[in-house]
């Protein structure tokens, strides 16, 4: 199997489980751990382009289990973390890093938090090794194994 297409389905993988559990991801700790990690894996290569950040934008605006939470509420607290890289990008991911770690305390939030990074990272097709690389760093932060996700 090519790349490409196992990247597609494991964010396919991803999303259709992230989906089996939207009811229990309602909480606000939920809610910013994943807009940070949204924010990491969109400027895990150290910078973020205005399309990128669009990008970003459109598909936690159009993700299923984001649902949940009001879409400008989302898009003002994305948009914070984002400045927060983009400010000082290594003092940022550490901010960043922190705000993921707060769902570490119901293991279900955090699995989904990891789960949100890797479709927004697969999205394009392309999750590269920057993107896996802050997505392990939030599975440190949130005291998963990295394996668990094939990181």
């Amino acid at each position: 199997m090519a790349l490409w297409d196992r990247i597609k389905e494991s964010a396919s993988t991803m999303q259709t489980q992230l989906n089996a559990k939207k009811n229990d991801l309602k909480s606000g700790a939920f809610r910013d751990a994943s807009m940070a990690i949204c924010a990491l894996v969109a400027a895990a290569d150290g910078s973020i382009d205005p399309a990128e950040r669009r990008r970003v934008a459109q598909l936690i605006a159009s993700n299923e289990v984001l649902q949940n939470f009001d879409a400008a509420d989302l898009q003002q607290r994305f948009e914070s973390c984002v400045d927060k890289l983009t400010a000082d990008f290594d003092f940022g991911k550490v901010s960043l890093l922190q705000e993921v770690a707060k769902a570490k305390k119901k293991p279900a939030e955090a699995r989904a938090v990891i789960q949100i990074g890797i479709v927004i990272g697969g999205a394009d097709g392309n999750f590269d090794e920057q993107e896996r690389g802050v997505v392990r760093e939030a599975c440190f932060a949130l005291g998963l194994p990295p394996a668990e996700f094939d990181l």
